[in-house]
């Protein structure tokens, strides 16, 4: 067991995280006699995990459906946990989504700078300074 400053050492995060995360109902803790919070073994993992998926973009309400899986290892490193599939199924389409929105995007400023060539600037929109065309796949 660990008390909530050792496990924000362990796991890179402030206490004030850790709190957080026990109010999202994220991790849990126990009380000991003089009041302080303590974590078990298994705490420190299960924070980093945790902030791995905030830091992608998953919701505290996303990351609830992964807690099944997130005290056994780095969640990135294993094979999809059966309880995650749904919230990792709706990022990629969000990410998909917004993929797609920002391709439209750049391809609307594209055309425009290349209406806006100039006889003094001829040539294509790939020859535009502000231009280079990304690494096709």
């Amino acid at each position: 067991m660990v008390l909530i400053g050792e496990l924000a050492r362990a796991s890179g995060v402030t206490v004030r995280a850790l709190r957080y995360y026990e109010q999202q109902g994220l991790l849990q803790s126990e009380r000991a006699p003089n009041g302080y919070r303590r974590y078990d073994s298994n705490a420190a993992t299960k924070v980093r995990n945790i902030q791995l998926l905030l830091s992608n973009g998953f919701t505290a309400q996303d990351v609830r459906g992964f807690l099944p899986c997130l005290d056994n290892g780095e969640v990135s490193l294993g094979p999809a946990c059966p309880p995650s599939v749904e919230a990792v199924s709706r990022k990629v389409a969000a990410l998909e989504e917004r993929i797609a929105e920002l391709s439209a995007v750049r391809d609307r400023l594209v055309e425009a700078l290349a209406g806006n060539a100039t006889p003094q600037q001829p040539g294509t929109i790939a020859r535009h300074p502000a231009y280079t065309r990304p690494a096709q796949h």
